[in-house]
């Protein structure tokens, strides 16, 4: 409640909000060249209103933003960091608009992929979520990248980033059970193969919880990784069977990627003393080539869920 004090509202467009609305939630800084698809590609899946926090872009995020007619857009030049790296601003817009709606909760780098997602809308899933009674969506977030260096192959705007970043690893993820929370933890991928070689235990997080059935006593308390009650955190069946699962295609691994982490390096407002921003921007220098002989080209989502990489569980 009192992060929300560090918002002011650039063009709030709320009130056409209506029952049963799906909405999306983000967060971002300096990401106008990727804003037209990914809006582009959440009005495909279904989404009704996007509610965005801009933290202080200098490239005119903003304002494309606020020409949008199903946007409404908070403005922000606090920190960060501070904010709990965006999730009190986050957690007080789901409170405040997102109660009883179903909340897709995103960076604009991330695209959500779940079963049957070439042939049915998003609500297709939260309708059949709520016949079940089930409240979050669990999905993976899988790094994708080039085949080259990464900065051979320019990004536009309004581009699809998987026309570029289209391969991903099959394998290489390690899984296991955070006992405090009861949400899985998932490490891995070209990050932790090419990025933290040496340290794969100090590897980014790819577990995520972005679709919640939103109700204003919930909390985001770790990006999307895991939420307040710890219930909603059991998207797994703990008796080995199989809950249906999404996946995020993460596309951070653009041309415009090195650039972007030298500049959140300087800002140093991310987890663990930016800890990753550091390692990229000196791994980043080279452009290093993500791709190796084991990467494995995106196809659709059934051959994600071949790999194990996501479920449709009792969904047919």
């Amino acid at each position: 409640m009192r992060k929300s004090r560090e918002l002011s509202p650039l063009v709030n467009r709320t009130a056409y909000i209506r029952e049963g609305d799906l909405l999306v939630f983000c967060t971002l800084r300096n990401e106008a060249k990727r804003l037209p698809y990914f809006l582009e590609y959440y009005r495909g899946l279904g989404i009704n209103h996007f509610l965005f926090v801009d933290n202080d872009s200098t490239d005119g995020s903003a304002d494309f933003l606020a020409e949008q007619p199903d946007v409404s857009v908070w403005r922000t030049n606090a920190s960060y960091k501070r904010a709990r790296f965006g999730m009190d601003w986050i957690n007080w817009l789901l409170m405040k608009y997102g109660h009883e709606h179903w909340c897709l909760t995103v960076d604009p780098d991330e695209f959500l992929i779940y079963p049957f997602c070439d042939t049915r809308p998003l609500r297709a899933l939260t309708d059949w979520l709520d016949a079940s009674s089930i409240k979050s969506f669990g999905a993976m977030l899988l790094d994708m990248y080039p085949k080259g260096p990464l900065g051979t192959l320019p990004y536009r705007a309004g581009q699809d980033p998987l026309d570029i970043a289209m391969w991903f690893d099959s394998g290489n993820y390690t899984i296991e059970r955070n006992h405090k929370y009861g949400n899985l933890w998932i490490q891995g991928g070209p990050r932790a193969r090419v990025f933290f070689a040496d340290a794969p235990e100090h590897a980014p997080a790819l577990n995520k919880v972005p679709l919640v059935k939103w109700d204003n006593r919930y909390a985001y308390i770790s990006s999307t990784h895991s939420l307040l009650p710890r219930g909603l955190n059991l998207i797994y069946d703990e008796w080995g069977g199989e809950k249906s699962s999404g996946v995020l295609l993460h596309t951070k691994f653009l041309d415009t990627f090195v650039h972007k982490a030298e500049e959140e390096l300087e800002r140093g407002q991310h987890y663990a003393g930016s800890r990753e921003y550091k390692v990229y921007a000196e791994r980043g220098q080279t452009s290093p080539d993500l791709w190796c002989t084991w990467s494995e080209k995106y196809i659709n989502w059934r051959q994600l869920e071949i790999l194990g990489l996501m479920s449709k569980g009792n969904w047919a």
